[in-house]
């Protein structure tokens, strides 16, 4: 595992992609480091906020030494990200996290790939390094849906056996696109099957996907976005339940930014 490393990245672009999402290119050595389900940690300049702000990885590009962020404002922190402009700089703390497993789906496979609300962004990384064929559902709470296009593009450039029998599939709160409702109405929907699945969302969501993938006998990966403080495991406040206990502290406690963010979903309580 790469050492963990905190520099100053340099801003090449943002752009604002719905009411509240913005699209965030950094400049950074850590981007050849990075793979999908992973993070990074954002400090603010204004140190009063203390604590950075962990923002999952929506792209990767280690030929060019960028990483893409795309994220929410919720809060002060985020709010002074949204200000970043072309030439800025700011100071990041990576690459964090455990990633999704992509070698698990093998050649011939067909894997689902779930993101819902703020957990759409990592999906888009995940797409590009999941070697088989996939099935993208994504789930928003109205129109404004931000990477949809992204997702297509993605899949277009996959050609032979990942690009087989792929698609993208759209679900919304309010009906305005696609399904109306959320992911697991989308699958249900378009009748969609897999053997295996790959997630990021909403607690209810993956919760769901958990009780889906059990039902269905194949296997589930899901990442936790629960909040996280240090992003580094030593304040322990991103603590989830474990079916089994951990090897060292021999408890049934997992810290979600160190021992995930990304799970088999049969192993976690949630």
């Amino acid at each position: 595992m790469a050492q963990k490393k905190k520099e100053a990245a340099r801003v090449v672009g943002q752009r604002q992609l719905a009411p509240g999402i913005f699209d965030l290119v950094l400049r950074t050595e850590l981007a050849g480091q990075a793979c999908c389900g992973q993070f990074v940690a954002v400090y603010p300049k204004d140190r009063s906020t203390l604590l950075p702000r962990p923002i999952s990885i929506c792209e990767a590009d280690g030929a060019a030494g960028t990483l893409r962020l795309v994220y929410r404002v919720a809060g002060s922190g985020t709010a002074e990200f949204s200000g970043l402009r072309e030439g800025d700089s700011v100071d990041i703390l990576g690459i964090l996290g455990n990633g999704f497993p992509v070698q698990k789906a093998l050649p011939g496979m067909t894997a689902l790939l779930l993101g819902g609300g703020i957990g759409v962004p990592p999906i888009l990384q995940l797409a590009k390094e999941t070697g088989c064929a996939k099935k993208i559902v994504v789930g928003y709470r109205d129109a404004h849906c931000f990477l949809k296009e992204d997702f297509e593009s993605a899949l277009q450039g996959h050609d032979g056996e990942a690009g087989k029998g792929s698609g993208v599939y759209v679900a919304t709160e309010d009906g305005s696109t696609g399904t109306k409702g959320n992911v697991m109405d989308a699958i249900a929907a378009n009748g969609l099957k897999a053997d295996i699945v790959y997630a990021c969302g909403p607690m209810p969501m993956l919760r769901a996907v958990k009780q889906y993938a059990q039902q269905e006998n194949i296997p589930a990966y899901i990442s936790l976005e629960e909040r996280m403080a240090c992003g580094v495991g030593a304040c322990l406040g991103c603590v989830c339940k474990t079916k089994e206990p951990h090897h060292h502290t021999h408890v049934r406690n997992a810290r979600i930014c160190t021992d995930g963010p990304v799970f088999e979903a049969q192993e976690v309580d949630i």
